[in-house]
């Protein structure tokens, strides 16, 4: 009889071309894939919630797999932990209904971006954060980040190679907060565009320096334009914290999930 797993996953993305298989290169797919072969002798693909691109990392990663293993559900944790790489860690594994998709069922997503925001650069946070040097206007970024909450058309905010026929999302949380030397960005919404989030937090870096005013974001959800937006951010800094399966409420904080220790200074 076949059982539906669902997998939920942490991961440093630095050392893989993204969760998705690729002909060439190292995914955390892959990784997986070959994890499960190993405790079901299966051959097995997992889904994943969502195709994060190379260098981004995860918190929450949501996977599932069919098997027909009679491995408890929650085995698969240390099970899995046993032959994954250091760099990728199953955190939870429980048994789902048929039904389930960690695509498809989706309901939201959380991501994070790190900035570390100083003169010098860092050895630690290398391939977790994204250096920037210049002084920011932070008040001025959380301005911005304000203008992405709600429905809106997010065309410029998508960058080239997309495959989607609609632009249409809905952003129900953005916003800045410090840490030390560290500006950390939250955005919590039903769904995000090819390197949406990338390309929201390079605008708004771009804004903290003063060569964009903040409204230019309201304008560009107006207007649809990408050109006139600023860069996309490297991936090094991105998080993918969580995937919520339930209609998402206010009751849910971002800033509580506080991760790492980032006091530096």
């Amino acid at each position: 009889m076949e059982r539906k797993i669902k997998l939920t996953i942490e991961y440093d993305g630095s050392q893989y071309h993204g969760w998705q298989f690729q002909k060439n290169a190292l995914s955390v797919q892959e990784v997986l894939s070959k994890a499960i072969k190993k405790i079901t002798g299966e051959e097995i693909i997992p889904e994943g919630a969502g195709r994060t691109d190379r260098g981004v990392h995860a918190l929450g990663q949501v996977a599932n797999f069919t098997t027909k293993t009679r491995i408890p559900a929650e085995k698969f944790v240390p099970a899995l932990n046993t032959y994954l790489p250091d760099d990728v860690v199953i955190v939870s594994s429980e048994e789902v209904d048929n039904s389930f998709s960690a695509r498809f069922s989706a309901k939201a997503k959380h991501y994070r971006y790190i900035i570390l925001n100083r003169p010098q650069r860092s050895a630690i946070w290398s391939k977790k954060s994204w250096h920037v040097r210049d002084r920011l206007n932070f008040e001025a970024m959380k301005e911005a980040a304000g203008y992405f909450v709600g429905h809106h058309c997010f065309k410029a905010f998508c960058a080239s190679g997309h495959s989607v026929r609609s632009f249409d999302r809905t952003i129900y949380y953005s916003g800045w907060w410090k840490d030390k030397d560290f500006l950390i960005f939250d955005t919590i919404g039903d769904g995000f565009l090819y390197n949406m989030v990338r390309i929201m937090v390079g605008t708004m870096v771009d804004i903290g320096k003063g060569r964009f005013d903040a409204k230019i974001i309201k304008e560009a959800l107006e207007q649809g334009e990408r050109n006139d937006l600023g860069v996309t951010a490297p991936p090094d800094g991105l998080y993918l914290v969580k995937v919520f399966y339930e209609p998402f409420t206010d009751d849910y904080n971002p800033l509580t999930v506080n991760f790492p220790n980032m006091n530096l200074t």
